[in-house]
């Protein structure tokens, strides 16, 4: 049998943490390691690999077009390997399992479950990310956080509740965004990106636009949001990218969104068994519709408020 060409297990565990979070501070955190660990890691992949996988200022790291190759290939393949390995029998309380995207678990959830869990220390949360469809009992499942759009139907034996508006816009680069006149027509002209995982993010978002939605001059696809932002993050086009998505890394300087955000079709819902529901899972719903009424709203469109004035 020959023997498999592969760089660094450790190094690609490395990358693709990162890859996951976009910053370094939460893979090391992840990883429980230093933050030097994980820069260095990532550098010697880089050299084995000979390409670079990541630009841009230390502050404000992304990955290059080889970068997002590479982690589009390693997180399913890590999985499959989270997935294989055997685990011990399970001892003290059974985890609430929370079903969940995966770009709205690291981007939204997470950084805010350790106030939930500080609320509930009697209540450990295990997130399962998925995009998918999902079997209460088969998959053990207690609750799932999805992107409700119109026409979606899910499990007759769900109880749906929302919790939070859909919000979203056009998002890029701090120095894509400074080569252009920030218009309608100019950001429309870029390079366009999509997720596989929402192929009507554009069209969505172009109903509350003035005027139809030009073809694009070129696009590209990712399999995840969190690819998508990434994408973004590194210059290759503009992204309709949720506002619960992009909100820290607008925060940061990675992103910025010249045309702010508007209102979309879609809403994020948690999805509970009618039947049989867990006290765990409805005290999580709760604490999710709380969360949702307290986030904060994203600054809105000018172009969409004009045209909602036309209207009128």
């Amino acid at each position: 049998m020959a023997r498999r060409a592969l760089p660094s297990l450790n190094a690609l565990r490395a990358f693709e943490a990162f890859a996951r979070h976009g910053r370094m501070t939460l893979a090391a955190d992840e990883l429980c390691v230093t933050h030097g660990a994980i820069s260095r890691q990532i550098r010697q992949l880089e050299e084995q690999l000979g390409v670079p996988l990541t630009e841009g200022p230390r502050s404000r790291l992304r990955m290059t077009e080889a970068g997002l190759k590479l982690a589009q290939g390693l997180s399913p393949a890590f999985d499959q390997i989270e997935a294989a390995v055997p685990r011990p029998p399970q001892v003290g309380p059974r985890p609430l399992v929370v079903s969940c995207l995966p770009t709205f678990a690291m981007k939204w959830l997470i950084p805010r479950l350790p106030r939930f869990q500080a609320a509930h220390p009697d209540i450990p949360v295990r997130v399962m990310e998925s995009n998918g469809p999902f079997d209460y009992q088969a998959d053990g499942v207690d609750l799932a956080i999805r992107m409700r759009t119109l026409g979606q139907t899910y499990p007759q034996d769900s109880l749906e509740t929302p919790f939070m508006e859909h919000f979203h816009g056009p998002v890029m680069s701090p120095e894509l965004a400074a080569s252009i006149e920030p218009t309608l027509a100019n950001i429309c002209a870029l390079p366009r990106l999509h997720t596989r995982t929402f192929m009507e993010s554009w069209s969505d978002w172009a109903r509350k636009m003035p005027g139809d939605l030009p073809e694009p001059v070129s696009q590209q696809e990712f399999d995840h949001y969190f690819y998508l932002i990434e994408a973004a993050a590194a210059g290759l086009g503009v992204a309709v990218g949720p506002w619960a998505f992009v909100q820290r890394d607008l925060a940061s300087g990675r992103l910025t969104a010249p045309l702010g955000f508007v209102s979309g079709e879609a809403a994020v819902v948690a999805l509970t068994p009618i039947e049989g529901s867990a006290p765990a899972a409805l005290r999580f719903r709760d604490w999710l519709v709380e969360e949702g009424r307290s986030s904060p709203l994203p600054p809105t469109s000018p172009e969409a408020a004009c045209d909602s004035s036309a209207e009128r």
